[in-house]
């Protein structure tokens, strides 16, 4: 089977309703795991519109952060702290207040 063949057979025609609304496969749906309610991300592209579940783009991004925290030698924790250090300047510039002893 060529390429595209394989997508050819893949692929599944629904129609827009009056409202734009699509109802996405059955079959599509079970395999992205996407129940009624659940946020897709929609993005238009050059070959059409990607639909993508809304939670694998969050985690995609926060893998993309962690990995540029690696790169720069920064750990989750060294951030943390690093906001909390800022969040007690903030309070005690602002309202003359120290935020240790809460």
């Amino acid at each position: 089977m060529t390429f595209l063949q394989t997508i050819q057979s893949e692929q599944k025609l629904v129609r827009i309703q009056a409202k734009g609304q699509v109802t996405l496969p059955t079959k599509v749906r079970e395999k992205l795991g996407l129940k009624k309610g659940d946020l897709v991300a929609v993005v238009e592209t050059d070959e059409g519109v990607l639909i993508s579940p809304q939670e694998i783009v969050a985690t995609k991004a926060l893998d993309r952060i962690g990995e540029v925290l690696k790169e720069k030698g920064l750990s989750l924790e060294e951030i943390i702290k690093s906001g909390r250090e800022e969040r007690g300047s903030i309070i005690k510039k602002q309202y003359g207040l120290s935020d240790k002893g809460k």
